[in-house]
């Protein structure tokens, strides 16, 4: 896998061992659904091998991605978060402001709330790159998103004296 860190699968067997499985909530953006579709499968492969319960939920674009996190969140049930999606620059500035509000968004949420979150959102010039960096053979980064939260919860857990 190209977009691999040596460390993934790691973090992937690390994970495997624990008592209790990490409960992950993957939450998709579906404006680009191929692309979205290809992130996901990453996602979900990477989140299977490390033995993760895996829970699915979908919004319209990057944008609904923070609020849906947060909704999750206020739940309980999940110890990470992947939040993977698409912005392609279009004529207009619209771009920005969901690119800049999304990522915000899911900071806010890691520092304020203090969640496990994989950031998988996509921001590129046109869809020959997002395709380079979604595909599982190529950049690979809905995988990279899901071993990112992963590490962050099994960071957690390790900062809140768990098992």
């Amino acid at each position: 896998m190209k977009g691999a860190v040596p460390g993934d699968r790691v973090v992937r067997a690390a994970a495997a061992t624990l008592f209790a499985p990490l409960r992950v909530l993957v939450v998709e953006a579906r404006y680009y659904a191929e692309i979205s579709d290809e992130l996901a499968a990453g996602a979900l492969e990477a989140l299977a091998e490390a033995r993760a319960e895996i829970a699915r939920a979908t919004v319209p674009g990057a944008f609904e991605i923070p609020a849906a996190i947060a909704l999750a969140a206020d739940s309980g049930g999940f110890d990470a978060y992947v939040a993977l999606g698409c912005v392609v620059r279009g004529e207009t500035s619209h771009y920005d402001y969901v690119c800049g509000e999304s990522a915000r968004g899911l900071m806010d949420l890691a520092v304020g709330r203090r969640l496990a979150i994989g950031y998988g959102i996509l921001t590129v010039e046109t869809l020959d790159q997002a395709w380079a960096r979604a595909r599982r053979t190529e950049g690979a980064k809905g995988a990279a998103a899901a071993d990112a939260a992963l590490s962050m919860a099994l960071l957690a857990r390790r900062m809140r004296g768990a098992r």
